[in-house]
């Protein structure tokens, strides 16, 4: 995959899911272009010399969306890995509890998308990131919040995809079970971690998708489960 001279905002690059994207991104010639909330995120980025960071936005604010994506000349690509996560049992999930999910996860995609076309020069990809209970929401009992907003991201990738192919911009979304990171280790200890996909293994899905090697997919809502 050559990204040469392409430019790709990254949102939630700052994360371990998106080093490893940044990571790949950066080995194949990408500009990478990287949304941060908390300064502490871009001080200790391993990346930090080699990207440009621009913060702190919140990703669900129109106008920190606009000021991630603004100034950017022929953007190529752009990959939303930005969201959130909470479990909570039905009785407990109060109205700010559902809208928190849904804005964390898919009102900062939608913005994101919607910039992202308004940058694009021409061809462009657009890549999002689901959760395995967004596709499969009986995977989703005791987090049904966070499971509707994920296949909220989904429909949305899969609308914009239609909507999208005759400008040659492809819009695909990545769907992960539990990433193997050390936060999700320590959360659950007693798991088959072997059997979790690894971040870089996630990365490699991500970059062939918003690379120019992908020339037909779209609206796809590809699982990265590894073997969990």
């Amino acid at each position: 995959m050559d990204f040469q001279k392409r430019t790709v905002v990254i949102t939630g690059g700052t994360g371990a899911l998106g080093r490893a994207v940044v990571g790949a991104l950066l080995e194949a010639g990408a500009q990478c272009r990287l949304s941060y909330l908390h300064a502490r995120e871009a001080e200790s980025f391993p990346y930090k010399d080699r990207v440009t960071l621009v913060g702190p936005c919140e990703l669900t604010e129109e106008a920190d969306v606009a000021k991630l994506y603004a100034g950017v000349d022929g953007l190529w690509a752009s990959v939303h890995i930005a969201g959130g996560f909470a479990m909570s049992r039905l009785e407990e999930t109060g109205k700010a509890d559902l809208m928190e999910m849904l804005n964390t996860n898919l009102v900062s995609a939608h913005l994101c998308c919607r910039a992202a076309v308004k940058a694009f020069a021409g061809a462009g990809r657009i890549v999002n990131v689901g959760a395995r209970p967004g596709l499969e929401p009986r995977q989703g009992a005791g987090m049904s919040a966070y499971a509707a907003s994920k296949a909220g991201v989904i429909a949305l990738t899969q609308a914009l995809a239609a909507e999208l192919a005759p400008r040659n911009i492809l819009v695909n979304a990545v769907v992960p079970s539990i990433i193997d990171t050390p936060a999700n280790r320590a959360g659950m200890p007693q798991a088959d971690h072997a059997a979790w996909p690894k971040p870089e293994e996630i990365a490699a899905t991500i970059a062939f998708l918003a690379s120019p090697d992908n020339q037909v997919t779209t609206g796809g809502a590809v699982p990265v489960y590894g073997r969990s």
